[in-house]
Parts: structure tokens; sequence; C-alpha cells
């Protein structure tokens, strides 16, 4: 028996280190994720290290019955491809090729860009920032990224994180405003979404942080062009959103088209490798943004293709996307000695790193499910319209206008009063018109059928022949909602505008229907803060819808009748003139006070400022309270606020905090500056106390141009609710 035993042992081991011999280390999945990293990366030629650094293109102009062949024209060797088709049958096709046509099956990384919602469209970023929300932005990209996984993605290039002060800069629909920390915290919710408690699991994808860095810092707001910021402001400003995102786990980086200080952002070392890479431990991959890399040569920096492959990879760039800069010209740079193959390895180390914590090596392939089973779900369509509610912002309501009262009858007159695609925004993913209900539609049941509908002009032209029918539709209401504001093309990328004004024939329409007398509710629709001076006089109230989403249109006519209390607070400051731009609250103080200093034929207060947000409930709050009024630099205190719901309506109220430091003798900051909010719901005449715990290091501390945060002793400021207090830093 015990010579059996033995034999049996003996030939167990003989298996097991067969097995171990016939499989790759980088095939277990048993092993830890570097481990399979560096074997797979000792295994590869040059060649299919390159291959790897590349990131083509399938589906964007494709006929769906030529999808074999286009999937045949794609080298199964790729490293990664934007993926356009809207199913996994040719994702797994694609993989199929990957893993078993090639050498060593490495499969394919397919990215799209899901920055709103993929099929189920959400409010556009700005607007889930005026939520205060960042838990319902965490839950919108959690749903974004399922539909998006079962369509075959892996990874998004989403969230955008550029802090943008130049509402004309088209890119700023993308972001979450103005404010640093703001984009800092939804960010870490954008990711988290993304990515889920582990990226591996099913019905999760990688999230890309853009674009690095100070893209939002465009010249004037145009996009593509020269950005000077300095390096103190950089690292104040600009940086902050995106240490918090490789802090909440992003796995990639995209570098940015932008010239910063006159070195191309993917041909910045300092910022892609000394500070995200070095400085901060990133160990993702960084993806360059769509021809990013030919561009450096029209920055000025380089005089051909292979010379802005070798800055570009020099800087830190791992995987060129679309430009084929690195397909034609690494071999050759690392054959002359001006790439290493120590960067080579560290790129596709990099890329592979990725792959492996995705699970791509384990299960590169979908599940083919039918659509109605995977997008636009009931729960999605929900979450969307309370998200679009949540984000909206009432700017006015003079005498209560708002809500409307029911069994009134209203004229709804407006370029957006039957738009779909426009309600959707920019960058809507898979998100279609045809499953987008109309601002008419959803008003008509909201209000029992009492509403009539009249375009009354285009979004711009001169044709005013529909004003007179408005003007009548508006005679014979109760009360007019005029629904103004942007096509959804109007914002986003490559949508700069020199004027924010609404286009003159709106304007002309609001002011031919303000004849008719009645209450005029104006909302709008737009991807930007826009120059509203002329308008506002003539509406009693405004409401700023942004771009709200495959539901929107129902959390609008929710919120005039009422079944919505709005709550959004503006994370961006909107202009009175366009001759104010840069405006925004955080800035530095000038060397004079008063007037002195602003343009003299302008007000020196913007129209709206940011966090500024009306309610149908009224509020009052306390003033700001200490639980001490010294604090040593170890140690902490709390601030607090107590806010009372005066009304006789159940409302959510946000509240902002903000610390301002008066003299600071190493670098002048900001006038004040968001360190924390919160928002919660308070019913009808009941009270909630809002807290600030406020910890040194964290709230009052600041950066210096290297980057290093430093604390002064001396006195501060908190402030929330339109009151302050004061204590000592020791």
């Amino acid at each position: 028996m015990k010579t059996i035993k033995a034999i049996a042992i003996i030939l167990a081991a003989v298996v097991l280190s067969a097995f171990s011999w016939k499989t790759p280390v980088y095939k277990d999945a048993s092993q830890p994720v570097e481990k399979r990293v560096q074997d797979l990366l000792k295994r590869m030629t040059l060649q299919e290290k390159i291959m790897q650094m590349n990131q083509y293109i399938i589906g964007r102009n494709d006929n769906s019955n030529n999808r074999g062949k286009v999937v045949a024209k794609i080298p199964p060797e790729i490293g990664s491809l934007i993926y356009f088709y809207e199913d996994p049958e040719t994702r797994n096709d694609i993989q199929k090729r990957a893993m078993e046509q090639t050498r060593l099956g490495i499969p394919v990384l397919l990215g799209f860009d899901v920055i709103h919602g993929y099929r189920t469209v959400f409010p556009v970023p700005l607007a889930q920032a005026a939520s205060f929300n960042p838990g319902m932005t965490s839950k919108l990209n959690a749903i974004a990224a399922s539909e998006a996984y079962s369509a075959g993605i892996d990874w998004t290039f989403a969230p955008m994180i550029d802090v943008c002060r130049d509402p004309r800069w088209g890119r700023i629909v993308e972001c979450y405003g103005e404010d640093p920390y703001t984009n800092s915290v939804f960010c870490e919710a954008a990711v988290k979404g993304f990515q889920g408690k582990n990226l591996s699991d099913k019905g999760t994808i990688a999230a890309c942080l853009k674009h690095f860095v100070c893209y939002g810092a465009s010249e004037a707001g145009r996009d593509y062009v020269y950005t000077e910021v300095s390096d103190q402001t950089m690292w104040d400003t600009y940086l902050p959103p995106y240490e918090a995102g490789v802090k909440a786990g992003a796995q990639t980086v995209m570098s940015a088209f932008n010239n910063i200080n006159g070195i191309p952002a993917s041909a910045n070392r300092h910022t892609l490798t000394d500070i995200l890479k070095n400085g901060w431990g990133f160990d993702g991959l960084v993806v360059s943004d769509w021809d990013a890399i030919a561009q450096i040569k029209l920055n000025g920096m380089a005089q051909d293709a292979a010379e802005c492959a070798e800055l570009s990879v020099n800087a830190g760039v791992d995987l060129d996307m679309k430009d084929n800069a690195y397909a034609e010209h690494l071999e050759q740079l690392v054959k002359e000695g001006k790439v290493s193959i120590k960067r080579i390895d560290d790129a596709v180390a990099r890329i592979l790193r990725v792959k492996f914590r995705l699970g791509l090596f384990d299960d590169p392939y979908r599940e083919n499910k039918p659509q109605e089973e995977v997008f636009m779900q009931q729960e999605s369509l929900e979450l969307s319209e309370k998200a679009a509610a949540e984000s909206m912002v009432l700017l006015k309501n003079d005498s209560s206008v708002l809500p409307l009262r029911k069994g009134a009858h209203i004229a709804l007159i407006g370029p957006l009063a039957e738009a779909k695609k426009d309600l959707l925004g920019s960058w809507r993913g898979k998100g279609r018109a045809d499953e987008t209900e109309t601002l008419a539609a959803a008003m008509q049941r909201e209000f029992d059928g009492r509403v009539t509908v009249v375009e009354g002009c285009s979004f711009k032209g001169e044709d005013r022949s529909g004003f007179a029918e408005a003007l009548q539709a508006a005679q014979s209401a109760d009360a007019v909602v005029l629904a103004l504001g942007e096509k959804s093309g109007w914002s986003g990328e490559n949508a700069s505008r020199a004027n924010i004004e609404l286009p003159e024939i709106q304007q002309e329409l609001l002011r031919e229907v303000k004849k008719a007398g009645k209450p005029m509710v104006v909302v709008l629709f737009n991807g930007r803060p826009l120059v509203l001076t002329q308008d506002e006089p003539m509406a009693d109230a405004i409401l700023e819808a942004w771009f709200p989403g495959t539901r929107g249109a129902a959390a609008v006519a929710g919120t005039l009748s009422g079944r919505y209390n709005p709550s959004g607070k503006l994370p961006v400051t909107f202009p009175a003139h366009q001759g104010q731009i840069p405006i925004y609250y955080n800035k530095r103080l000038p060397a004079r006070r008063g007037n002195q200093g602003y343009y003299f034929d302008v007000t020196v207060k913007p129209l709206y400022p940011f966090g500024h947000g009306l309610s149908y409930s009224n509020f009052e709050s306390s003033p700001v309270t200490l639980s001490a009024d010294k604090l040593s630099k170890g140690g902490k205190i709390t601030a607090s606020v107590t806010v009372k719901n005066t009304s006789a309506v159940d409302g959510a109220q946000t509240v902002l905090w903000f610390i301002s430091d008066p003299s600071c003798r190493r670098v002048t900051r900001p006038e004040k500056e968001l360190r924390h909010f919160e928002k919660k719901i308070i019913p009808a005449g009941a009270s909630e106390t809002f807290t600030f715990e406020i910890q040194p290091e964290r709230d009052l501390s600041f950066p210096d141009s290297q980057g290093t945060r430093f604390i002064e002793a001396g006195k501060f400021i908190v402030s929330a609710c339109g009151t302050q207090a004061e204590f000592t830093l020791e």
C-alpha cells in the first residue's frame, strides 16, 4: 500500500510538473498580475511589443454587412481598438483572431467614448456637477459601464477633468466646472462608478483621466491652442483632479493636444513622467489623444512623424491613438538608439498590466445578449430622469411663478420644444434620438394635455414667420414656457464660441412673446454658461436644464409642475458680459479694492455666481460655529451650520464650505477655496446640521511652484451660507 501511495505521489508530481512546463506563467490566472506581465514581456519580440503600443479604429464608417472583411484587415497583434460597433459579436471575432491566430495570444483592448452614458444617456458632466451629488455620478457611470461592457467595450475615455474658467471653450460641457475640488470629488466618483470594486468583474470598464494637463486653460477658450500656466497654478488648479483620479485607481490617463508653456502635452516628460508616473506612482497606461502625437509637429517642435514618435514615447505616452506613428517609426528609433528598449518595455508592461487587471487574458469574450436585456432598462431610465431633475438649477423665480399651477393652460414655445437629439448633448455615446422623448410630449403628459406647442423660430437664422403664431399662443395661455438654448453640437470638442449669448433670433422671439404679458418661464438647454443679461429681465423664471439626456424632458416637465423640487447649484459662474471672461469665484485678490482695476463699462459682478441655485423651499441658515477657535497642525476642529426649511415643501439643500487664508507670506492664495460640500434633504419645517471637519494637512495646505504642500500658521476663515468664522492655526 505504501508503495502504491508513493507511486501515486510521484505520478502527481510528474503531471503537475508537465502542466507547469506546458502552461506559461502569463496564462496562469492564479499567478500575480505583475508576475504574469513580466513573464509575457520577456517572451515578446520587439515588433510584437510595438504592435501593443498602437490603437486603430474599427466600425466608424463600416457597412455592417462587411464586418468579416473589416475584422480581417485589422492586425490580430494590435494592442487596442476604438470600437464603434454596438454589439459584442464583432468584438468576439476580433478577440478570437488575437487569441488563436497570434503566437502569444494577447487580447485586444477595446475603447470608446462613454462620457455621460452609453445607450441610456444621462445629463452631461457639467450638469452632473450641478447636482453636487457625486454618489449619483457613481451610479450613472456604473450603468454606463454595464451597458458598454455588454456591447463589447473594455475601456472608456472618461472622465474629463479639465478645470475650465472660460465658457467660450466648447469642452466645458464635459468637465465638472471651474473648481478644482469639485472636479476632484466628481472624478473620484466617476472612476469608482466605471471601475467598480474589482476591475475584472463583469460590467466594469477601465476609466481614463483626460486631458493631461491644462487643456481647459487654452487661450481665450479656443480649442487646441497654446496654454500658458505658471507651475504654481498648475499645481493648485489643474493637477489636483488628476491626482485624485490616480488615487481612486484610474487605470489610464490621456495626454492632451495643447502646448503647455512651450512644450506640447504629448511631448511633455515633466508632466507625463516626472509628475504622473514617478511622482504619483501611476502604473497604468498613458494613451495619446486623437492624432495628438502627429500634432507635435503642428505645434512646431518636430519636423516629421518619426520625431513626433520619438518625443512622445520618451515623454511617457505608452499607446498611440490612431496616428500610426509608433507602428511606422518605433522599430527604427530603437535601432538608432533614440528610444531605449527599457522605455519600450515599460510602455508595454503598462498596457499588459491593464489588460490583465481587466481579466481579458482569462475571459476575452462577451456574451451576446438581446439588446432589450442590457440597454435602456427601467431602472436606468428612472435614474436618468432623477439625475436630470437633480442637476437642474433654478436661476430665477420671481413671484414664485414656478411651479406652474395645476390646471393652467400653457404655451410651450421655442426651437427646443420638439427637439430630441439636442436634449442628449454632445458625446452622447450610442444614445438615439428616436428613444428620447420631446419636451412637448412630456409636458402634455405632465399637464393633462393642456399645452399648446409652437416652434416660433429655429435655433438661429432670420426667419420670423413663426412669431405671430407664437404670440397668439402666448396670449391664449395662462403661462408661457420658452424652450431656448444651443444645439447639441454647439458645445463639445472644436465648438468654441466667441459669442455665448442666445442667438439673436431666439432673443427676438423672447421679446415678441413678452408682449403677451403672461408669466414667462425660460428653460435653457445648453452645455456651457450663457450670457443672459439681455434676456434675464424679460423672464419671470429661468430654469437651467443643461443637456439633460434620454429622460431629460420628463425631468423638466416634472420640475415645472412641482413634482420635482429643484436643488442644483451652479458649478460654474455665469458672466454678466462676455468682456468679463474669464470670471470665476476663486480668483486671487487684486492690488486695489472696490471697482478699481475692473472694466468701467460693465458690472463687476457675474450674473449668477458659482454655487447659485434656488428652490421651491425656503431655507434659513444659522451663523457658522466652530468647536474651537484654535487649531494645531496635528489636530482638527469642526465647523457647523444649521439649515432650517421654513416652507411647507420638502427640499434638498447643498452647503458649500470655503476656506480663506487672508495673509499667506509664501504664495498668495485665492480669495476663497471650496474644501467640502454636503447635500441633505430637509423636510418642511425641519432643520439639519451640516458639518465640516477641518484637518490642516488636507484642508489648509497649499502647493508651491514645485508641488510641495505647505501650511503657514496664522488666521484662517471658514465660510458657508453667507456667514463666516475665524480660527487660528498654531
